[in-house]
């Protein structure tokens, strides 16, 4: 998923989340927009951070599969010396 996507999503959640605490409020969805637009920049940052944390765990995972099939090889390396 882009970047762009995921920063608009999020901040679409937001909104969402905003307009389900005036509704359950029973106040007027449209008084005050400032507190949309802070809503949707809350979410959308989360989603700025939520986009590179998905690229870095996925290096994370990928390192670690490396390590695994390194660490299996000189296993079977080894197993196969010893007999």
């Amino acid at each position: 998923m882009s970047l762009l996507a995921n920063i608009i999503g999020f901040s679409f959640v937001g909104l969402a989340a905003r307009f389900g605490h005036l509704g359950i409020q029973k106040r007027n969805l449209f008084s005050n927009p400032g507190g949309h637009v802070l809503a949707m920049g809350a979410f959308g940052f989360v989603g700025y951070w939520a986009h590179y944390w998905e690229i870095h765990s996925s290096e994370m995972i990928k390192r670690k599969l490396e390590k695994i099939k390194e660490g299996r090889q000189a296993n079977a390396t080894a197993e196969t010396n010893s007999e």
